[in-house]
């Protein structure tokens, strides 16, 4: 058959040596990086807020309109 299959203590092991190299190569944000992905992510929250409260006053309106 084909080659022999590592031991389970050997699969963990290589599975950890994998994860601390991976976990090398994250580079951090910078201040002003992640500053703008706040403000990003804040405008993009207000929008959405926005967005469901037109829906649910205009929804709510027309169940009025149709239910009375």
């Amino acid at each position: 058959m084909g080659t022999a299959k590592p031991n389970f203590f050997m699969r963990i092991g290589l599975f950890i040596r994998q994860i601390i190299a991976e976990l090398r190569k994250v580079v951090a944000p910078t201040r002003k990086d992640l500053f703008n992905w706040f403000i990003a992510v804040a405008i993009f929250v207000v929008l959405l807020m926005v967005l469901v409260t037109v829906l649910d006053f205009g929804m709510g309106k027309l169940v009025l309109l149709i239910f009375g």
